[in-house]
């Protein structure tokens, strides 16, 4: 005789077909969006500051731009980083010359939190190419800050405006 606790429900059966087929398609879809590229141009977010309570009270933020190569047999080459601030108006640029990253080689840019050019709506223009198509790196803005005990931290991906034709 089984125990009732182990008898198998329809419900039951029918939401853990769906959790696991959820599960698998979650998966399935990850694995699509895996890309090669032989270059691109991307926009990344930054907030080199944002506000606090009604009274728009300046909340400084140090941002960490994040340049990873991907690509575990191939270089990537590392053509512009460009930061604009909110009126888009350039900051600065970074590099004179393309800098290379090797395979699964990462750099990154700091802003410190004192250096507030760029506004809430400030950006990066990263422009990276390869000889030949590879995996797109992961390139990403790391933006945190700590005032009275607090800290706060949060992630702004990249998003391709252009990708290159080569």
């Amino acid at each position: 005789m089984m125990h009732r606790s182990l008898k198998k429900s329809p419900i039951a059966v029918l939401l853990l077909s769906l959790i696991l087929l959820t599960a698998n398609y979650d998966i399935a879809v990850a694995s699509a969006e895996y890309r090669l590229s032989k270059g691109q141009t991307l926009y990344v977010p930054v907030y080199s500051n944002i506000f606090s309570a009604p009274k728009k009270i300046p909340y400084n933020l140090a941002t960490i731009l994040s340049i990873r190569n991907t690509d575990m047999s191939n270089p990537i080459y590392v053509v512009a980083v460009d930061y604009y601030d909110t009126k888009g108006k350039l900051v600065k640029k970074y590099y004179q010359q393309p800098i290379t990253l090797a395979p699964l080689e990462s750099t990154d840019i700091f802003i410190p939190e004192e250096n507030t050019a760029g506004g809430t709506g400030a950006n990066f223009i990263v422009k990276w190419n390869s000889q030949k198509a590879v995996n797109a790196p992961i390139i990403e803005c790391v933006m945190i800050g700590m005032k009275s005990g607090q800290g706060i931290s949060f992630v702004s991906p990249a998003q391709e405006i252009k990708e290159t034709s080569r």
